[in-house]
């Protein structure tokens, strides 16, 4: 036994089991040192840690999920995505779980914020759902971290289909023919181009090619800010006479095709607003210029084009989507019907194009048509 000491502190030292240890007594005195000897050979004896474990630090949601949004998001995502993340966070999730430790976050805490948004806020189950998908990638990236141990499980709602509104052709031309100057221009490039408003907004003259008679979509903007375009991937679409007719006779005065009166990308909302204002001098109901898009992929997909074709026009990443936008026709389903009265086959032509190209993507696509399209 070694008790000693150096400065104002006792200090002991001895071996056991060929180890040497030396540590300072917490009493400052001799006895007290001799008695804090004791009880750590007592403790290796036992094979008891010497060292009382530390508390687990605990960490509160709201320190981790900035983190998470000012490292991994603005990293990793666009600044768009960014954006619009830090604008979700701090409506509801922050002051939701913002004071509760990671380690609170579990599922039945997650199924109250779900009735909160759901009863008190009356929120979709879709925004809902996106508000739980960021909660889900900050979990999950605070157990990467070593944060928590594992992520609870996150229920996600059901969401009803989804309903499209379209116009139809009729309703497109009536649309143009009560329109005038840039805001024409703007209605007639999104409904024979599909592109979406922020890829409209951001379209450059350097992307137009009249001569090729193309357009390249190189950027999009979301919320005021420039970035890539959905997906992160550029595409090529065909220009219509009618379009590039109408690119010829605009003024190349801004490097921007359609701008404000400053020179700057049109806002979202002043788009908004003028297309209602629009509407409602047209004697069309009210729609917002993603109900064009749809119109121009709805046009495509109720005739005989290639879907895949219409998905790569219209910069989808899962054929699904544009599946969405085929309609069926009342003649193609009256054609169908008529094919179960005896000897329809004989005067019967092949099933439209469309069709097949849908059912070819169904599963026994082979006894779906059987016989009949060989």
């Amino acid at each position: 036994m070694a008790i000693y000491k150096r400065g104002n502190n006792y200090w002991i030292a001895f071996c056991f089991n060929k180890h040497r240890y030396r540590k300072r007594s917490p009493d400052n005195s001799h006895k007290g040192a001799k008695a804090y000897e004791i009880l750590i050979r007592q403790k290796l004896a036992r094979g008891q840690p010497l060292e009382e474990p530390k508390p687990e630090t605990r960490y509160k949601f709201k320190e981790i999920v900035l983190q998470w949004l000012n490292v991994s998001v603005k990293n990793n995502n666009k600044p768009s995505d960014y954006t619009i993340k830090r604008y979700i966070l701090n409506a509801d999730i922050i002051p939701y779980f913002g004071a509760k430790n990671m380690d609170e976050i579990s599922v039945y805490s997650l199924e109250q914020y779900k009735t909160n948004l759901l009863k008190e806020k009356n929120l979709s189950p879709k925004t809902i759902n996106n508000r739980l998908s960021i909660i889900s990638g900050c979990l999950k990236s605070a157990m990467e971290w070593g944060v928590i141990k594992e992520v609870p499980r996150i229920k996600f709602l059901k969401v009803p289909p989804q309903k499209y509104d379209y116009l139809t052709e009729a309703e497109t031309e009536k649309l143009l023919i009560h329109t005038t100057g840039k805001w024409h221009d703007m209605i007639l490039i999104t409904v024979r181009t599909g592109l979406r408003i922020g890829e409209l907004l951001a379209l450059r003259w350097e992307d137009i090619n009249l001569q090729e008679k193309i357009l390249t979509v190189n950027q999009n903007i979301v919320r005021g800010i420039e970035g890539s375009p959905k997906n992160n991937k550029t595409r090529t679409v065909p220009l219509t006479p009618s379009v590039v007719k109408m690119l010829v006779a605009r003024i190349k005065d801004n490097k921007y095709i359609f701008h404000d009166d400053n020179g700057k990308a049109l806002k979202y909302n002043v788009c908004l607003r003028r297309l209602h204002k629009i509407c409602r001098l047209t004697g069309l109901r009210k729609i917002s210029w993603h109900t064009l898009r749809h119109s121009f992929a709805s046009h495509l997909g109720a005739k005989p084009n290639s879907i895949v074709a219409i998905k790569e026009v219209m910069g989808h990443a899962d054929i699904k989507t544009t599946m969405r936008y085929v309609h069926v026709n009342l003649s193609v389903l009256q054609n169908i019907i008529e094919s179960l009265e005896p000897g329809f086959q004989e005067n019967a032509t092949m099933l439209p194009q469309q069709v097949i190209q849908v059912l070819k993507l169904l599963p026994n696509y082979q006894n779906t048509l059987g016989k009949s399209e060989k």
